[in-house]
């Protein structure tokens, strides 16, 4: 059964933080709130948390994991991004945006599109999920957190216990997140392109909703 963690979403309490970190490490799968909808996160190595995650989310090899980072920099060490791209990136940064990059020799092959080598990568803008990162030290792998079937991803913490009690180790509670997931750019070609609509404006990117 879950674990519940009612985290502050301004002021993170360290102690839940680092509780909900361990979790993490022992291979644990949790469901915690991000600048967009909620979403489902393991640590980057462990292969039998990502395919529970997928399992949770009903979607296969091909569909993008997310890595979370801290920052543009350690972005940078997971994306090949050359000076247009981080110009783009840097502007907009951290934010509401999950962005599609060609994925460097530090992303597992299994995390990248079996056919482009490319991986999903994001900088958020949420006091909880950036102290999960600076104690955890590394990116977290992400996804969404929409149910099979459902139109839209669950945003509210007792609503993701109540379905998703057995099936992931942590639910944090940091209030209700938005209904929206990421806005999805694909920057891997001479021009951006929107892959889904979601929370962020693609205005900035040279593209229309």
């Amino acid at each position: 059964m879950a674990q519940y963690f009612v985290i502050h979403p301004d002021n993170p309490q360290t102690r839940l933080i680092n509780q909900a970190v361990a979790i993490l490490r022992d291979g644990g799968v949790i469901a915690y709130p991000t600048d967009s909808s909620y979403a489902l996160g393991c640590i980057l190595g462990n292969k039998e948390a990502q395919d529970r995650i997928r399992a949770i989310r009903g979607v296969d090899d091909s569909h993008h994991f997310t890595l979370v980072c801290r920052n543009l920099a350690e972005l940078a060490t997971y994306a090949q991004v050359d000076n247009s791209q981080f110009r783009l990136l840097k502007a907009n940064t951290p934010g509401q945006y999950t962005f599609i990059l060609k994925a460097t020799r530090e992303v597992p092959r299994r995390l990248q599109h079996p056919k482009r080598s490319t991986v999903g990568l994001r900088v958020p803008q949420n006091a909880v999920t950036l102290a999960l990162l600076e104690e955890l030290n590394e990116p977290m792998l992400s996804m969404t957190l929409q149910l099979p079937g459902e139109e839209a991803p669950l945003n509210e913490a007792w609503e993701i216990r109540d379905q998703l009690e057995h099936q992931v180790e942590l639910v944090i509670d940091a209030g209700a997140c938005s209904i929206e997931p990421t806005t999805v750019i694909d920057l891997t070609a001479e021009s951006p392109s929107l892959i889904r609509l979601g929370a962020g404006d693609p205005a900035p990117f040279g593209l229309e909703a």
